[in-house]
């Protein structure tokens, strides 16, 4: 009889963690960040029906990254949860936090118990009634949890994303301003020879859980309206050409 490999329990464990970072890293990234209106989901996701931003209850949104099959039966646990509590206690009763536990003991239970892990990251954000009082949640492969307070970067070189919205990010900002903010904080890496990318609005899947919305908070932000709010204004302290006076014809030859 061939005797099998012996692998210690921690040796099996990094192994686990390091094949589900992997799987993660490969993903393109999500950013989620709260403003002065709402909580803003941003992901680099060119497929219009595979979602990666998705709505989970009233007030609660969901992001991730990873494979679309795992994270997706996440998010169809968390909405048969959520309806269930909501429809034998009250919808109040509801939260995030709840669903973060919910999450993180399945996850867990995986990562312990079977050979190959989830290779999922998940956001869990619910609006408040400011933005200080959003709640953003980020779940791991294994099972841990984290209260993030104002953003999530998630995916690909999310350390780098979660630099650049670091420095920028503000609760203060409108919907433009955050949009460009995470828009910007996405498209800092992966250019060629380490420059900025370009990311249209067909490139991008956006939602927002909107504050000043009563009920359900969420909405998608898609076509015109995506493209107008990533259409950059001008500086309005940026000094205006003056007027040709009339009558005076341009310094540029006309002939043809």
């Amino acid at each position: 009889m061939a005797m099998q490999f012996y692998a210690s329990p921690e040796q099996l464990m990094r192994d686990r963690s390091e094949f589900a970072r992997k799987g993660i890293a490969r993903g393109r990234s999500v950013v989620v960040l709260s403003y002065a209106g709402g909580v803003l989901f941003v992901a680099e996701n060119p497929s219009k029906a595979l979602h990666k931003v998705s709505e989970i209850y009233d007030r609660i949104g969901y992001a991730a990254v990873g494979k679309y099959n795992e994270f997706e039966a996440l998010r169809q646990v968390g909405v048969r949860y959520a309806d269930l509590r909501g429809y034998s206690y009250d919808r109040r009763d509801v939260t995030a936090r709840g669903l973060v536990n919910a999450f993180a003991q399945q996850l867990g239970a995986i990562f312990g118990e079977q050979s190959k892990p989830f290779e999922v990251e998940v956001c869990v954000a619910q609006v408040g009634a400011s933005a200080a009082a959003d709640e953003l949640y980020r779940l791991t492969y294994d099972g841990s949890v984290t209260d993030e307070p104002g953003f999530i970067a998630m995916g690909g070189q999310s350390e780098a994303i979660a630099s650049q919205l670091r420095e920028k990010h503000s609760r203060k900002a409108d919907l433009r301003g955050a949009l460009k903010v995470a828009v910007g904080a996405l498209a800092s890496i992966g250019g060629e020879n380490g420059n900025p990318r370009t990311l249209s609005a067909a490139q991008l899947e956006v939602a927002v859980l909107d504050r000043s919305r009563p009920g359900r908070a969420f909405r998608r932000l898609v076509g015109a309206a995506l493209e107008g709010l990533l259409v950059t204004e001008p500086d309005a302290d940026a000094p205006e050409e003056p007027a040709a006076d009339e009558g005076t014809e341009s310094s540029e030859s006309t002939d043809s």
